[in-house]
């Protein structure tokens, strides 16, 4: 049986009664590479709620919904009076959910025929699949799997209270999800004597109507609700601004001292060297003495062995961490500094005018000249840079600074300069379904003229003539071009570019960026013409078992006869091994142009 992971987003919880509604599957990618067709799904409610995907540890039933956004549902648990091995593990459940302790939901499924399709982006999509069970599940494949409303959880009992404090929204989607809920009952009601080749019994019948007047009350009360968003809407007035000088105290802000990084760094190693044990992984964070580490490790480390297949899955959980990691390697890149670029998701076509219409003067009483616009469209694929990293384990359990710089530095610098290569190298060429060709493979090129001024002269000329609109446009050259590029003067000595230095900076408007990696290469682009996707997340798994080829260009099939191989476990070694799915294109051929061969005098 196949799972597939989602988030559990908690619209509504009845302590009471023990029910709670949300989300069970979206028609998004997730971690496992596939996504789920909800149109295509099939079930028969009730379906039985599990604990982790244990058929024999049962804990309630769920009513499932069909929507093009995904496949809703309602849960709900028993309340058991009689003490035994099924009430302790019911109650353990809901204490769980209402302390916000389980985080994700998962739906069992079992294929009926062809149910997976290869897509060209290289994902796989589920159909014609049954959903045999739904579960509470600790760890989901879903990266923003997380439980959104929390007050909801922790809500006092008493219903009317929590009620109360509701926004006419959130009444209006309390009462959606329970309409849906029960039409959906409504509707298996009514296959169920189809099936049967009859008419419903007695039984049937009173469930149904019982179940259509609590619609019709509900559609009454939505039409309520939504008549007072829109007069809350209506009325609604902007927050006054307070001046400065009548603000009584100034924001303060606390931010740490500590290298970009330093807890990423930290907790991974913190976790490697606990070896899927949270309470040695717990240990070695507290000798930090750095809270957020501590928290981090905490919340993503599980009980069991690194072979487990979830421990990985749960480092990848770890937002803050990766958010830091993505703070500090985007502004080392060029893709983190060039201001502009226009940003698409992945798989997505987006439309690209190539050809304007036809106009003319026209005299009276003559015929207008007809014209037409063309068009293409550019998709960007998943794509993805990876790379593996061996630590030994007595520099894992050092942990010092200096441990610690090298593999910070080694992993933001190693996927920036990579990064920056493939963006800006001329000879980088698409491998399809695999990388994107660079902004200036096959672009329109010319020999430098050695000089800085001219040299802009030739750039500007280029996105002039064909009709690109200046503003905005990014020259990227070496650190030794632009320092030079700043100190070049006129034969008075005044200075050409004074807002240009080593570090880049602004040519008379034009935004100059720095970087080594493009060499001798003097590149003109127009942001608005770069298509960029990129998923903001760095993905970090850990291995102490694997067995690896110790090589930068790993030979693939392997060859048995002549590749070498490393066994981790028996030379005390942890492989880390990152993840980004990023990926870029060139909307128009025009919209970089780049020179070769500079080299500008300096002074």
């Amino acid at each position: 049986m196949d799972r597939a992971y989602s988030l559990l987003e908690i619209k509504s919880v009845t302590p009471e009664r023990r029910t709670f509604a949300g989300i069970a599957s979206t028609p998004e990618l997730d971690r496992q590479g596939d996504i789920v067709d909800p149109a295509s799904m099939r079930f028969r409610n009730p379906v039985p709620l599990l604990f982790h995907h244990d058929q024999t540890q049962p804990i309630g039933t769920a009513i499932l919904t069909a929507t093009a956004d995904g496949i809703l549902f309602e849960a709900s648990l028993p309340v058991i009076d009689e003490p035994g091995p099924l009430k302790t593990r019911v109650d353990d459940a809901w204490q769980c959910i209402r302390a916000g302790v389980l985080t994700g939901v998962s739906i069992g499924l079992l294929p009926v025929k062809r149910a997976f399709e290869r897509l060209s982006s290289g994902a796989r999509k589920v159909t014609n699949t049954e959903i045999c069970e739904l579960s509470l599940v600790t760890i989901p494949a879903n990266a923003n799997a997380t439980i959104r409303l929390v007050k909801s959880l922790a809500a006092p009992p008493r219903q009317e209270k929590r009620m109360a404090t509701q926004t006419a929204a959130e009444h209006v989607t309390a009462l959606e999800n329970k309409r849906a809920a029960l039409t959906a009952r409504m509707i298996e009601i009514m296959n169920a004597a189809a099936d049967a080749g009859e008419t419903t019994d007695p039984a049937q019948a009173e469930e149904h109507d019982g179940l259509a007047v609590q619609v019709k009350s509900i559609d009454g009360d939505l039409g309520r609700w939504r008549e007072i968003e829109k007069l809350n809407i209506a009325g609604a007035v902007p927050v006054p601004v307070v001046a400065k000088a009548a603000q009584p105290f100034a924001s303060v802000s606390v931010k740490s001292n500590a290298p970009p990084a330093q807890a990423f760094t930290r907790s991974v190693m913190a976790l490697v060297a606990g070896r899927g044990d949270s309470f040695l992984a717990m240990q070695h964070a507290k000798r930090f003495n750095d809270a957020d580490v501590e928290l981090l490790v905490k919340a993503a480390v599980t009980p069991g062995m690194t072979t487990d297949p979830t421990w990985a899955g749960n480092l990848v959980q770890i937002n803050q961490l990766t958010g830091q990691f993505i703070e500090l390697s985007r502004p080392a890149t060029i893709l983190g500094k060039i201001p502009g670029l226009t940003k698409v998701p992945f798989n997505t076509q987006v439309p690209i005018q190539t050809g304007g219409g036809t106009y003319k003067w026209v005299g009276q009483a003559k015929a207008k000249p007809v014209g037409k616009l063309t068009f293409g469209a550019a998709t960007l694929g998943m794509a993805k840079a990876a790379g593996i990293i061996v630590l030994t384990d007595e520099l894992i359990k050092s942990s010092s600074p200096s441990a610690e710089d090298i593999v910070r530095r080694d992993m933001v610098a190693g996927i920036a300069q990579f990064l920056d290569q493939q963006f800006t190298d001329p000879l980088v060429a698409e491998v399809a379904q695999t990388s994107p060709a660079s902004i200036t493979n096959g672009a329109t090129t010319a020999a430098s003229l050695d000089d800085p001024a001219k040299d802009v002269g030739l750039i500007v000329t280029h996105f002039n003539g064909q009709n690109i609109p200046l503003q905005g446009l990014t020259i990227i050259m070496s650190s030794t071009n632009a320092y030079a590029m700043g100190m070049s003067r006129t034969a008075m000595g005044v200075q050409l570019f004074p807002g240009v230095g080593v570090n880049g900076g602004n040519a008379n408007g034009l935004t100059v960026i720095a970087s080594n990696v493009v060499g001798q290469n003097v590149i003109g682009l127009a942001p608005e013409y770069i298509l960029y996707a990129d998923d903001g997340g760095v993905a970090i798994d850990v291995s102490r078992e694997a067995t690896l080829q110790m090589n930068d260009a790993p030979v693939n099939p392997a060859d048995p006869a002549t590749t070498v191989w490393t066994s981790l476990f028996q030379d005390n070694l942890t492989a880390l091994r990152a993840e980004r799915f990023i990926n870029w294109k060139r909307a128009a051929t025009p919209a970089v142009y780049y020179l070769t061969g500079a080299n500008y005098p300096i002074g």
